[in-house]
């Protein structure tokens, strides 16, 4: 069976925090559509669902989720619906002719054996009357997709196919307009949830690139767990860009700023011999000593004194002036290391005679900076991704219109990510700007670097 679970999903997050990278979209999206034949593709016509569809929406909906169909009133209510679509992939009018055969089109080939016919104790007589019920009704399957105005995620709130015609493309036709409209409303994820035990259903998804983000427990009617899938849909086009930056993942929780720094090294052919010695090495130069807990991070200046020595040109924009992150630090005693060994950092910059901006490092300055070749290691909070208010330092390699391309070190902010997934990770511009200010101070602090034999 395949179809998805149309419950509501429980406490979703509002994040474009859960960034993924599935199969490769063009490669897939032809593969996918050249096993969809021209015969199913003619007969059916994807369109805006009708009050008066609702008597096969519900039949289509009790076989494909007899543990949690849908009522008549709250498929009326998604028909009316202003904030997602609800359409139906309906067969198109067809003349007496082919009546006929479309009705023999609809039982030859596909699933030889519905899922919900086994699950549902279906006999002979009722097998029978079923198929002939999806013989003679115009539709085929439905979808509602459920837009959220204040972030980028597009949900998959419930997908169907009737049973007797699965396997013939329509529930591939289906997905791809899905995919489609997610994609025109410039959504950057596409989320849904289906049955734990519906192996059918999770290899279809999966055809499509959509990967697991989590189990949700006792999430259906009759108890049963949901596992939760998203696909991405926006990716970085590198097809202009003639040298990625390469990614690096950082083998510390608290060296996410110096291996920001060897992924530019890298960039600007500076490559270091041993990256997971360099890393420390960098950290121990760079590092303010001290943070919330643990180990300290690295400031800003202690990042640009490091490129210096690097053979790196660096210029540090910070909103405020003077050593930072001190209020991440209650112990004064702390609090006194962390200042001197930054304005140590800070005095050496001024000596090599290194830019200090103590102003908002903005949007504007830093779409000049990547147009000038330039890369930006930035400051972020993590509350924005995984809820922890915890300083962390990403690279950011490029920007567009609506996102910001950002090398993410670290494998434990997104962890189903691959290091793949993490390079060139595109966050929307209004989350990057929340997400770019730590703290209650809502510092903000960049390192700006180029070649310095350019």
């Amino acid at each position: 069976m395949i179809g998805t679970g149309n419950k509501a999903l429980a406490n979703v997050n509002t994040v474009e925090a859960a960034m993924v990278k599935p199969v490769a979209g063009s490669e897939l999206t032809s593969e996918i559509t050249s096993e969809i034949t021209s015969e199913a593709i003619s007969e059916v016509t994807i369109m805006p669902a009708q009050l008066q569809d609702v008597p096969d929406l519900l039949r289509i909906d009790q076989l494909c989720f007899p543990y949690d169909a849908m009522s008549k009133r709250s498929f009326k209510r998604f028909i009316q619906h202003d904030q997602g679509d609800f359409v139906v992939i309906r067969r198109a009018p067809a003349t007496s002719g082919q009546t006929a055969q479309s009705g023999q089109t609809a039982q030859s080939g596909g699933t030889p054996t519905s899922a919900i016919n086994s699950q549902s104790g279906m006999n002979n007589e009722s097998a029978r009357r079923t198929s002939e019920q999806a013989s003679q009704s115009p539709i085929l399957g439905y979808a509602i997709l459920l837009f959220r105005q204040a972030t980028r995620l597009c949900r998959l709130y419930s997908f169907a196919v009737d049973p007797e015609l699965q396997g013939q493309g329509f529930g591939r036709q289906l997905m791809q307009y899905c995919i489609e409209r997610g994609k025109e409303e410039h959504c950057l994820f596409l989320r849904t949830e289906t049955k734990a035990d519906n192996e059918q259903g999770l290899q279809f998804f999966q055809q499509f690139g959509f990967v697991h983000l989590g189990l949700r427990e006792d999430y259906y009617d009759d108890h049963s767990d949901a596992i939760v899938l998203q696909k991405q849909l926006h990716f970085f086009d590198s097809a202009n860009v003639p040298h990625l930056v390469p990614h690096l993942t950082q083998t510390t929780p608290f060296t996410c700023g110096p291996t920001s720094l060897i992924m530019a090294l890298d960039y600007f052919a500076k490559p270091v011999s041993s990256p997971p010695h360099e890393e420390l090495e960098i950290w121990r130069e760079a590092t303010t000593i001290y943070m919330t807990s643990g180990h300290g991070g690295c400031g800003p200046h202690g990042l640009a004194r490091a490129a210096l020595r690097r053979g790196l040109s660096a210029e540090v924009w910070v909103s405020q002036a003077g050593p930072v992150l001190l209020d991440s630090v209650r112990n004064e005693s702390k609090r006194e290391v962390m200042s001197r060994v930054q304005e140590a950092d800070i005095f050496a910059l001024e000596q090599a005679g290194v830019a200090i901006h103590n102003l908002d490092y903005s949007l504007l300055q830093l779409n000049d900076d990547l147009n000038s070749g330039k890369l930006i290691i930035a400051l972020i909070s993590t509350y924005q991704f995984d809820s922890s208010k915890a300083p962390h330092w990403v690279l950011i390699t490029a920007m567009d219109d609506e996102y910001i391309y950002i090398n993410d070190p670290d494998d434990d902010l997104l962890p189903w990510q691959t290091i793949t997934e993490r390079q060139y990770l595109p966050i929307p511009r209004s989350i990057f700007e929340k997400a770019f200010a730590y703290g209650s101070s809502r510092l903000r602090a960049a390192v700006v670097l180029s070649n310095e034999t350019d």
